[in-house]
C-alpha cells in the first residue's frame, strides 16, 4: 500500500461490496441521506406526465492545467451546486448488466437524462450495453477498469486503471469517458482525489445512495427505494442507482423503482439533468 495514502475520506460509515464488485451487486457505501421507510412502489401511470422545463446553470471555468474547472478540484461531487430544482440520476456498472435494457427504455419512454458510469471490465464484457447507452445519447463515466480500492495503490497503479478504463470505455462509445469519475466503493482519500484530478477527471459521488443494490434479501422492496430517493430530494441532488442485480436474490429494484421515481420528482416539480456541461 502507498505510504503517502491518508486517512480514508468517505461519506459513510460502512462500506458495502455491491454490483460493480466482482460478483456483487455495487460497492455502496450509505447515502449521506436518511434512510426512507418501506411501502410498495406506485404503479406508473399509462401515460407519461410531461418532462418539466429544462434546468440552466452556471458551468465552471475550466482550471489551467488538466481542464478540471478550479471549483471542482479536490473534491468528491456530492451534489450540483446549484438552487434549482434539477436532480441527476446516475447509474453504475459492473459486474451484471441484467437492467440495462430496463432503464434504457424507461429513460427514453420518460425523456429524461442521465449518466452512466461503468468500469473498463464492464465495457470488455458487455460491450453491446455500453454502445447502447451511447448510441441513446447517454454519457458514459469511468468507473476504474477492475474496480480496486483506489486507497490501497500507488499511484502509478491508479493512473495505469484510469487509462486501461479509458481505453475500454473510448473504444465503445467513440468519445472520452473524461471528466467523469466515480471511485470503486466510493472510497478514496485525499491523496487519490489529486491523482485522479490530475489524470483530467471530476469524481462524482452522490447525495442519496437508492440502496437498491442490497435487493430484497436486503430487506428493501422498490417502493422503499422510490421512497428513499424522491422523499430526500434537494435540488442538484445526485442520486446513484445500479444497472446490475442482486447476486444473492436476482432481483433489480432501481429498474423496477425507476418509472414512480422519475414520477414522484417530477410531481415534486423536478426536472432532470446530465453531469456532462456542469463538470467540463
Amino acid at each position: 500500500m502507498n505510504i503517502r495514502r491518508g486517512a480514508l475520506v468517505v461519506a459513510a460509515s460502512i462500506l458495502v461490496v455491491t454490483a460493480c464488485g466482482s460478483g456483487t451487486p455495487d460497492e455502496s457505501s450509505e447515502s449521506t441521506a436518511t434512510s426512507g421507510p418501506t411501502s410498495e412502489a406506485a404503479t406508473p401511470p399509462s401515460e407519461v406526465p410531461a418532462p418539466a422545463p429544462s434546468a440552466t446553470f452556471p458551468v465552471p471555468v475550466p482550471g489551467p492545467r488538466t481542464g478540471v474547472p478550479e471549483a471542482l478540484r479536490g473534491v468528491d461531487l456530492e451534489r450540483i451546486p446549484t438552487g434549482e430544482k434539477v436532480v441527476a440520476l446516475t447509474f453504475d456498472g459492473g459486474a451484471s448488466d441484467t437492467a440495462v435494457s430496463r432503464i434504457l427504455a424507461t429513460l427514453a419512454r420518460y425523456d429524461v437524462p442521465a449518466t452512466f458510469f461503468v468500469t473498463g471490465e464492464f465495457a470488455r464484457t458487455y460491450p453491446d450495453r455500453v454502445r447502447a447507452m451511447a448510441a441513446a445519447g447517454y454519457p458514459v463515466g469511468n468507473h476504474s477498469d477492475t474496480h480496486p480500492a483506489y486507497p490501497d495503490l500507488t499511484d502509478e497503479q491508479i493512473r495505469a486503471d484510469l487509462a486501461a478504463a479509458e481505453a475500454a470505455i473510448t473504444a465503445l462509445t467513440g468519445r472520452p469517458a473524461m471528466p467523469l469519475f466515480r471511485f470503486p466503493f466510493g472510497a478514496r482519500t485525499d491523496a487519490d482525489i489529486r491523482v485522479v484530478n490530475d489524470a483530467g477527471y471530476v469524481p462524482v459521488r452522490w447525495t442519496v445512495d437508492s440502496l437498491g443494490w442490497k435487493g430484497t434479501s436486503g430487506g428493501l422492496d422498490a417502493g422503499a427505494v422510490t421512497e428513499r430517493v424522491v422523499t430526500t430530494a434537494v435540488p442538484g441532488q445526485i442520486v446513484l442507482m445500479h444497472v446490475g442485480a442482486n447476486p444473492d436474490d436476482g432481483t433489480t429494484l432501481d429498474a423496477d423503482a425507476l418509472p414512480a421515481i422519475i414520477d414522484g420528482l417530477r410531481t415534486r416539480s423536478y426536472s432532470f439533468v446530465d453531469l456532462t456541461d456542469f463538470v467540463r
